[in-house]
């Protein structure tokens, strides 16, 4: 914004001072003054042993107090200007810090010493804010990279099958459309998921009345044949956890967290526990399974962008990377938590925390 130049905060605040160190000196003169004038006559007769009249005394009093004034002033400018330079000194560092940020460079720190005040509270503020900038471009700078990779690689196969199918004019070309549309129908998927994420992060969805049992056996219901495919068993209980947000948001979590445990679980014979339970002001969806020990450094790092578990495998159901992402944005965009936790014979448990419905607190 443009702005016309103007004093400086330091010339007001100094002014400010020197205003009023004047203001209390002219006070404390004039009730000098008026108390000294209720014992000095107007006029005495002439004696030897008579007290100065008020033309004496004025003319004795005005110059001392004029000087006195005059040093009062000079004490107030310099005084005010080292005291208003010493407090503004912090709000200087924290501009800079804010000037670099604005030109780019998130990693600066105010880091401001001394006790707490107001602008110690601001700066440790502002350190906090620019900590969570720089995370957040990292993470968005790592999840870009990691998304032009996903989506370079169906277009690669897709021009590849291409050239193949241009340079064999006579081959069959049944194969090929079968390949390119599953290459297409992930290219497809990606896309989606990568909108879903979006859509998340902006926060731009109403809130509604949610009940995450119900969404539960939805999800449930709707992947229960690729869980007997997998010859696997689906578990449900809980009660009913109503809380605020977004119907289609929670129930693609749901659907994400259940899909990713009955991917992510044993060849044969595996289990997924889904669990939903209330606090007296949250409501917990759980989701469990079975399958490979996982190490907590190796699940720290699941719900980062394109994470597939132990290793990069692609397999017909292992979706396209961002299902635990989205599930870790659409808890953030609801002001609830994740937590990830390795089981100990193998598998991961999957806590997502919401705030209640108001109705339901205590």
């Amino acid at each position: 914004m443009d702005r016309e130049p103007g004093w400086s905060v330091r010339l007001k605040l100094t002014l400010s001072y020197a205003g009023l160190v004047m203001l209390v000196g002219v006070s404390l003169l004039a009730v000098v003054w008026v108390f000294l004038l209720r014992y000095v006559p107007v006029r005495l007769s002439p004696s030897p042993f008579s007290l100065p009249d008020r033309s004496a005394l004025m003319a004795a009093f005005l110059p001392k107090a004029i000087m006195m004034l005059m040093f009062l002033l000079v004490v107030g400018l310099v005084g005010g200007w080292i005291l208003a330079g010493s407090m503004l000194a912090p709000l200087t560092r924290i501009t800079n810090a804010a000037r670099q940020a604005t030109n780019g460079s998130l990693s600066h720190r105010i880091m401001l010493e001394g006790r707490e005040d107001e602008f110690r509270e601001l700066a440790d503020a502002f350190d906090t804010m620019l900590a969570r900038l720089e995370a957040h471009d990292a993470e968005q700078r790592r999840f870009a990279a990691n998304a032009s990779h996903e989506l370079r690689t169906p277009l690669a196969i897709t021009q590849t099958l291409l050239e193949v199918a241009r340079n064999d004019l006579n081959g069959d070309n049944r194969v090929l459309v079968d390949r390119l549309h599953a290459v297409n129908t992930r290219a497809i998927d990606l896309t989606e998921a990568l909108l879903v994420l979006s859509r998340a992060d902006q926060r731009s969805f109403t809130r509604e009345h949610v009940d995450l049992s119900l969404l539960a056996e939805e999800a449930t219901e709707t992947l229960l044949a690729l869980a007997e495919k997998q010859g696997l068993t689906i578990e449900t209980s809980g009660t009913i956890t109503p809380t605020i947000g977004s119907h289609a948001l929670l129930l693609q979590l749901t659907t994400n967290l259940v899909h990713n445990a009955i991917v992510h679980n044993l060849p044969d014979h595996g289990t997924v526990w889904v669990t939903t339970s209330t606090r007296p002001r949250t409501v917990l969806l759980t989701v469990e399974n079975t399958g490979e020990k996982l190490t907590p450094q190796l699940v720290s790092t699941l719900a980062e962008p394109f994470q597939r578990g132990t290793q990069r495998i692609r397999t017909d159901h292992a979706g396209v990377g961002l299902g635990l992402a989205i599930v870790r944005s659409i808890t953030q965009a609801h002001d609830g938590t994740l937590t990830l936790t390795p089981r100990p014979n193998g598998g991961l448990r999957v806590t997502v925390e919401l705030p209640a419905a108001p109705h339901t607190t205590v």
